[in-house]
């Protein structure tokens, strides 16, 4: 027997040892979520890997959230499309009473990085955009989790209410807020959510808060050259602002992060540009720690219009609230990491880890398939940003990372574009759906971690009254695209 027969044996013995221990650990409403995503599962890669292929962005994955909801109602739930005023939201519910259990999935894509499921930089249609952050595999596992569990309650085996919400446009302008504010978790005991990622834990790590807003001046045209005294400069404005950000960064928290985006500086070199615009957001771990930043750059564009003598005006985009962790409930999701076991990769899928290592210059180590023991939650986490945060601030929420990328893997990238529409990304996918569907058993069973997880909830949340930062009126859809 040649060495490599010997390991792809080896791999499929041992891939046969875990699979059949955590079987026969499995028991009763948890195995049947077992069995429910194994018989499901070829349609589930399919679901995941058409919305992947269609790569929608924010407020625009029609095709994607069409894909998601059909799928929900030819599984037997009753399913509301354009809710909250979004036409690519949708609520897929079943059952009736208490518990109210919710799941939540995403499914928009990334602008620009479109890529073939290849270890080689590639992109599947040039300038598309592509799943760089796994929401294709995101959607589909939680749909997965919830067909599951309406499958025990159509059973009887369960009683209570399991509720998927379908989520656009994460990415960019946070579409859950739109949500929140229309009351669409009110009813709910619990929401569970998940993320991609490149190792598996429960996660009882919050995120960071943040706000969105865009900066416009005005100003007047003129020839840059003939007449340049009869010109004000928008552009002049914008660097001015832009100047004030950068010398404010020394005086400003660690904890903080302050990003923009020039999305007009003027459009030809010999015209005085009589307008300019700028994207920026601020970041901090606590909105109470954001806000005060926020505010003082705001400031800044007064004082650069002022110096520019020109007009200016600010829009707010949106901003979300970092996320209110749950540690009673990340117990509750440990124990069932523990129960499935790690998962287990093949040596063709090891080596396309390490091939997507070594094209984004990163150690060749391959897949990283260990369960991470539950984290002391730090005080203040580095990392991104969720609008599953605002969910969080309005009902108990449990979230959990699976690995659907190699150890290292660039975030936002070709890489995980790659990953998400191939075999280790399914892995992940499915993983993360039985994960999720064993924790919602728990808490359909158990009325006493029900109130656990919402007691915490309440202690954490303490006084804190959550508004929404989001502009009055609908959310935009077809006001500015990416």
């Amino acid at each position: 027997m040649t060495k490599k027969l010997l390991f792809i044996t080896s791999v499929i013995l041992l891939s046969s040892c875990f699979s059949g221990l955590y079987s026969q650990k499995l028991k009763g409403n948890k195995k049947a979520v077992e069995a429910s995503i194994e018989r499901h599962k070829q349609e589930l890669i399919k679901v995941s890997d058409s919305v992947w292929a269609l790569a929608e962005t924010a407020f625009q994955e029609k095709g994607s959230s069409k894909i998601l909801a059909d799928y929900a109602e030819k599984n037997g739930f009753k399913v509301a499309r354009g809710v909250a005023g979004i036409p690519t939201a949708f609520t897929a519910t079943y059952g009736s009473g208490s518990p109210v259990i919710s799941i939540l999935g995403e499914y928009d894509a990334l602008p620009g990085i479109s890529q073939k499921a290849q270890a080689e930089k590639e992109p599947l249609n040039a300038g598309a955009a592509g799943h760089g952050c796994g929401h294709n595999l995101f959607g589909t596992a939680s749909l997965a989790a919830a067909i599951s569990i309406k499958e025990l309650l159509e059973a009887g085996k369960l009683s209570g209410t399991v509720k998927f919400l379908g989520t656009p446009a994460e990415e960019k302008f946070f579409g859950k807020i739109w949500m929140v504010r229309s009351g669409l978790w009110d009813d709910v005991d619990v929401n569970i959510s998940w993320h991609p990622a490149a190792q598996t834990e429960a996660d009882v790590q919050s995120t960071l808060a943040l706000v969105d807003f865009k900066v416009e001046f005005f100003g007047q045209a003129a020839h840059a050259s003939a007449d340049p005294w009869n010109g004000r400069s928008a552009s002049d404005a914008l660097e001015l602002y832009t100047t004030g950000i950068n010398y404010y960064r020394e005086h400003i928290k660690p904890t903080v992060r302050v990003h923009y985006h020039i999305q007009d500086g003027g459009q030809v070199v010999n015209v005085v540009p009589d307008y300019s615009k700028i994207w920026v957001r601020v970041r901090d771990t606590k909105r109470s720690g954001m806000t005060p930043v926020y505010e003082r750059i705001r400031e800044m564009a007064e004082g650069a219009a002022i110096m520019a003598d020109v007009d200016y005006k600010i829009s707010l985009i949106s901003g979300i609230y970092e996320v209110l962790v749950n540690r009673s409930g990340g117990e509750i999701m440990q124990k069932n990491l523990e129960l499935l076991g790690p998962i287990t990769y093949t040596e063709d899928e090891t080596a396309f880890g390490k091939k997507i290592q070594e094209a984004t210059g990163k150690p060749q180590v391959g897949m990283d398939s260990s369960i991470l023991p539950l984290r002391e939650t730090e005080e203040h986490p580095g990392g991104g940003s969720t609008d599953v945060g605002d969910v969080s601030w309005n009902v108990a929420n449990i979230n959990l990372g699976v690995t659907v990328a190699p150890k290292d893997t660039p975030w936002h990238s070709w890489a995980v574009v790659a990953c998400g529409g191939m075999s280790i990304g399914h892995k992940g996918m499915l993983y993360a759906a039985k994960a999720m569907g064993m924790t919602m058993v728990d808490l359909f069973e158990n009325p006493s971690l029900v109130k656990k997880v919402k007691d915490e909830y309440r202690e954490r949340k303490g006084s804190a009254v959550y508004e929404p930062m989001i502009p009055e009126g609908p959310p935009p859809i077809e006001i500015e695209k990416w």
